[in-house]
């Protein structure tokens, strides 16, 4: 069984993630969809509500599954048995960063793959941050995030 892991804050998840982990369950065996808990952050959406997020988003997958982490992704890929790494880039400006993560990864971690997927064109400008600060003007969001993630958005900004 060969399994990978999708690391990310999914703070929330857009259609660009799902596009992601959608091509990623058709190379895979086993995807394992992967919230850092990272205190150096301040999350709009808890652990909890963005794994809610998540399974909701990606319950068509049958071979996905989500968890967190915290520490080093190389360890929760020996945790998971998982052979590889999957990251999204959107345009040539993430490249650099995300091979240096590549390459620190590999040194700690011989392994583990990481593998790069390009964003469908259609939402290489889309981010969870974009999302977020239309949501908080009042903007439609309905091309970015499924309907339950608009709706959670919708609710968490009402309540501000």
């Amino acid at each position: 069984m060969t399994i990978a892991i999708y690391p990310g804050s999914f703070d929330p998840i857009t259609y660009g993630h799902i596009d992601i982990a959608e091509r990623a369950s058709k190379i895979f065996d086993k995807v394992y969809v992967a919230v850092l808990i990272n205190k150096e952050k301040n999350p709009l959406f808890s652990i909890d509500e963005r794994l809610e997020m998540i399974n909701e988003s990606l319950k068509h997958l049958g071979n996905i599954e989500t968890c967190s982490y915290r520490g080093l992704l190389v360890d929760l890929a020996k945790e998971k048995k998982a052979k590889a790494i999957i990251r999204g880039l959107r345009a040539v400006s993430e490249y650099e960063h995300e091979i240096q993560v590549a390459h620190t990864n590999k040194i700690l971690n011989d392994e583990v793959e990481t593998m790069f997927l390009t964003t469908d064109l259609k939402y290489s400008y889309l981010s969870s941050s974009l999302v977020k600060e239309l949501v908080s003007f009042g903007g439609d969001i309905k091309h970015f995030v499924t309907p339950f993630v608009e709706e959670k958005l919708i609710q968490k900004y009402s309540s501000k």
